[in-house]
């Protein structure tokens, strides 16, 4: 309904790069700056740009992803679109327009020409849905409420020019004298049935075409179906074919039986393949990094030196080497200020730590603070490794029943489910019911940001158990929540007869007693409930998968009981921000680990702004969010802020309806406060952090927390997520007392992680903030903290692996070469571009590793210019000297000598190679090069 701009404004206003045509960096930066994109930020997102050496990155707005524009010579070379996060060249293109961030930039000065859809389309047919204009009726309603009559006329279309729009329209009945095809899917014998319908196809002489979004899921449905189709690159081919069965690429969501005598017949792979179809979603994509590159630190964090301990990692710095070149080197501030330069190489031995210093204290730069903390945590490391190894076998051994739901029945359910998975949401739905079918009890995490679908996953989970006809019970930490679920739960169950009960404080005396009979003698399959499920007095007959849900929520002692509750059941936790040492147990492998991290299509990001509290900031934001007919929460802490607050509010703002809602009332007046919320009696709801799990209300989209130092980042972040769930844009104000400079520092990390999948990221961050505790009892300090939670894994890892301390096999090399081991600045501009390769270089395992990131690079920036393949030459070498065990290794004009760790140099015949115990010299003159005098030299080391 908003007016455009006029389609004579965009080459204007446009950027074209074409292949051949003139590269200037300078103009380039201006222009793009001009068109509201970030100069020098990564084009991970739209409306980044990162220029690199021969190469750089740009996300033009509306695109599915990044693309990479090479130059050389002052030309443009190549545009390639590029996946973002393997950074391959998905396909060539010879020209890329990109359009401004906003159209607004076209709207310069109030007399700005507007024009309108037809402009655009004046010669499109236009086809519309037999509900459009009943829509739009009712946004024309809202435009002339909301804004002024000038506003309106200028801004958007008013109803004279939707009627003249709207005779253009062929409008679709509501019915159509097409009928649906069998579910397949959903059948006892889907096969066998699907090869009938084929027949009966067939003999009636209907075209049969089957349609899929992939050509697996296309194999699929003609192995079930025993036929052989034949490929059609477009609808208008595959529907006038004559002979045979014919297939198609196309994402249809059901099939269907055309009109006629000899209808067209469409059966899709929803159709045949369930749950199991695949439904690509160019749009979604994982928008948290937290599992990236997460062993590789970054500039400004805090790392953690093995050999030297706690430092700052400040970077990279040139560094003279006595008259001859300078080398760039990374700098780490250590206590007292004292710098340490270390070469990149180096960074294999420096871990990431905490994401700022806060009150962390920095060891000493001789590492004399350090080594007693170090051997402590590397003793305890070899108890863990035990104790994990014996985890693990004991639960390889621990038998569980095998819930493997009957297909048809399953299938009905999900198909009860009216949106289809992101791609995260879908495998961690495999993971589980994989666990459920495994015979071995399941210890699952299933971390997945506020709104990512996490409830889903848990209700397949649990149809999954119910239709294996075992017991189901889900626990989760508030009334509020607890009734939520069951609502949600019982309008998917109730189809299947199965029923859905409840147990909380909220429950009547002769429920709890009916709730507890049924679950005792198997009647009640799926119990939804607060900690009173753990009660002593609840018994179920065949308990087989116990649901915890919003785990962070519950203490240890709580889960204590809990763990009772699900002795010998499968149990799977669900968390948007899991508790520092749920997650150190995913990430140490003690607990299996799923990810939702991409939202769903369309899913903004939540603006989130901090502000002194006052009752202007207050009443601004509710009644913004009433002018644009949405509703507000306001939350404070505390039960007795929430009077105050109310008359505070109804003080400057009368008009606006409010209910206020808190855990001490009783569960029937909760009830009835929340629904008159939800069905939009009142435009704010004032209450505490009760709200703050599950709540799912889509028409409010701004929340305001005062006083919100008082909450912790993961309270804060779960509150965040009740808004922003319906795809309009949200809004989350944290009002703070002024000159509370610490507790803004603090809520900084939620302006910083706004992006839909921050949950985990502020899960990190409250990792690296408080340490996981011990991961093998209940105490809240244990040595994670001492080497921080990622390097603490991968030594547990390793320790667990092998018998011998896994700390002592992170040495690197010392390599002296008469070349710099670096990346030329002229090839990759970007200090922390440069500080990944060579973090992610130090993590390189084998040659194969080193070999995708040496191809990755060369992607991303550019051919390899010689010092770039030198550097990756060189980082062959040192992988190869630590194969051998050399720990030094100097190469001169005349000579190479190489030092071995004890016992580690072999007996050679070689008459060239002087040796003196556990250090070797040889004479080396007939190359030129010095790799291949290393080479020559390593030969002579194996005759």
């Amino acid at each position: 309904m908003a007016r455009l701009p006029t389609p004579s404004v965009w080459p204007r206003l446009s950027l074209s790069l074409k292949v051949g045509a003139t590269y200037c960096e300078r103009d380039l930066k201006e222009r793009l700056d001009a068109l509201g994109y970030a100069v020098d930020e990564e084009a991970e997102y739209p409306g980044g740009v990162l220029f690199h050496g021969k190469t750089f990155e740009v996300f033009p707005a509306g695109a599915l992803g990044p693309f990479r524009i090479e130059h050389s010579n002052g030309a443009i070379r190549k545009i390639a679109a590029v996946d973002p996060v393997e950074h391959e060249i998905l396909y060539e293109t010879k020209e890329l327009l990109i359009d401004p961030m906003s159209e607004r930039l076209a709207f310069i000065g109030k007399r700005a020409r507007r024009a309108t859809m037809l402009d655009y389309c004046g010669r499109a047919k236009w086809i519309a849905d037999a509900g459009v204009s009943v829509h739009a009726d009712g946004w024309l309603s809202t435009i002339e409420e909301s804004a002024g009559r000038k506003e309106a006329a200028r801004e958007y279309l008013g109803r004279s020019d939707w009627k003249g729009l709207a005779k253009r329209f062929s409008v679709l009945p509501e019915r159509t004298p097409f009928k649906p095809t069998p579910d397949f899917s959903k059948l006892p014998s889907s096969r066998k049935a699907l090869r009938a319908f084929v027949a009966d196809t067939r003999s009636a002489g209907s075209r049969l075409i089957f349609v899929a979004a992939l050509e697996d899921d296309l194999r699929a449905m003609e192995r079930i179906g025993g036929v052989k189709a034949e490929r059609f690159a477009d609808w208008s081919e595959a529907a006038a074919g004559r002979k045979g069965e014919g297939a198609l690429l196309a994402d249809f969501d059901i099939g269907f039986v055309g009109a006629g005598r000899k209808p067209l017949v469409v059966v899709t792979a929803t159709d045949v393949l369930g749950s199991r179809a695949h439904h690509p979603q160019p749009m979604a994509r994982a928008w948290s990094t937290a599992f990236d590159h997460p062993d590789v630190p970054e500039q400004g964090t805090v790392v953690v030196h093995l050999q030297r301990g706690l430092a700052l990692l400040d970077g990279l710095q040139a560094v003279g080497t006595g008259g001859g070149p300078s080398h760039e080197m990374v700098k780490l501030v250590f206590a007292a200020d004292d710098a340490v330069f270390v070469p990149p190489a180096d960074l294999a031995l420096i871990w990431p730590y905490a994401a700022e210093l806060g009150k962390l204290t920095l060891d000493r730069a001789d590492g004399s603070t350090w080594w007693a903390r170090r051997t402590e945590a590397e003793n305890e490391i070899q108890l863990a490794a035990r104790e994990l190894a014996k985890h693990i076998r004991h639960r390889r051994r621990r038998r569980a029943p095998k819930l493997v739901p009957p297909g048809p029945a399953y299938e009905q359910f999900v198909a009860r489910f009216p949106y289809f998975t992101t791609i995260d949401q879908a495998k961690a739905i495999r993971d589980v019911l994989d666990d459920l079918a495994s015979g071995h009890p399941m210890d699952r995490v299933v971390c997945g940001d506020v709104g990512f679908g996490k409830t889903e996953v848990a209700l397949r989970a649990a149809a999954a158990a119910a239709l294996a006809r075992k017991q189901v019970a889900i626990v989760v930490p508030t009334t509020v929540l607890a009734r939520q679920h069951i609502a949600t739960f019982r309008k998917r169950f109730g189809p299947f007869d199965i029923d859905v009960g409840g147990l909380s404080r909220a429950t009547s005396a002769s429920e709890a007693r009916d709730t507890k009979e049924r679950l005792r003698a198997g009647q009640l399959k799926v119990v939804i409930g607060t900690l009173a499920l753990a009660a002593k007095d609840v018994r179920f007959a065949r308990l087989g998968l116990v649901i915890i849900d919003e785990e962070q929520h519950f203490g240890a002692a709580e889960k204590a009981r809990l763990s009772e509750l699900s002795k010998g059941a499968h149990t799977l936790l669900m968390s948007a921000t899991p508790i520092p040492r749920t997650l150190a147990a995913g990430l140490a492998g003690f607990r299996d680990l799923s990810v939702i991290a991409s939202p769903p299509a369309h899913r903004l990001p939540v603006a989130t702004r901090i502000a002194p509290l006052s009752d202007a900031a207050i009443t601004a934001a509710l009644l913004r969010e009433r002018s644009r007919h949405g509703q507000s929460f306001l939350i404070c802490p505390r039960i007795q802020d929430l009077g105050p607050m109310l008359a505070r509010v109804e003080a400057v703002a009368p008009d606006l309806r409010i209910v206020c809602l808190h855990g001490k009332l009783p569960a029937d007046e909760i009830d009835d406060r929340m629904m008159s919320f939800v069905e939009g009696e009142a435009d704010v709801l004032l209450a505490t952090n009760i709200v703050e799990s599950g709540l799912d209300i889509p028409r409010a989209n701004t929340i305001v927390v005062c006083w919100p130092e008082r909450f912790g980042l993961a309270q804060l972040h779960q509150l965040r997520g009740r808004v922003g769930r319906g795809g309009t844009r949200a809004f989350a104000y944290l009002l703070t007392e002024v000159g509370a400079e610490q507790s803004r520092k603090r809520l900084a990390v939620l302006e910083e992680f706004t992006r839909p999948g921050a949950g985990f990221a502020i899960s990190e961050r409250d990792l690296d903030l408080r340490g996981a505790g011990d991961l093998f009892s209940e105490r809240q300090s244990g040595h994670v903290q001492v080497l921080g939670p990622v390097l603490y894994s991968h030594l547990l890892k390793i320790a667990s692996e092998k018998a011998d301390n896994g700390a002592a096999d992170l040495w690197v090399p010392d390599l002296n070469l008469p070349l710099e081991e670096t990346l030329p600045r002229s090839y990759v501009q970007s200090e922390a571009m440069r500080l990944e390769v060579y973090g992610r270089l130090a993590r390189c395992r084998s040659e194969d590793d080193l070999d995708d990131l040496e191809d990755q690079t060369a992607r991303r920036f550019g051919r390899l210019p010689p010092p770039a393949l030198a550097f990756f030459a060189a980082a062959r070498l040192r992988m190869e000297c630590k194969r051998r065990g050399i720990i030094r290794l100097n190469v001169g004009p005349e000579a190479i000598a190489a030092s071995f760790l004890p016992g580690r140099l072999r007996k050679s015949k070689a008459r060239a190679l002087q040796r003196d115990g556990d250090r070797v010299v040889c004479v080396c003159r007939t190359h030129e090069d010095p790799f291949d005098r290393v080479e020559e030299f390593l030969d002579l080391l194996d005759e």
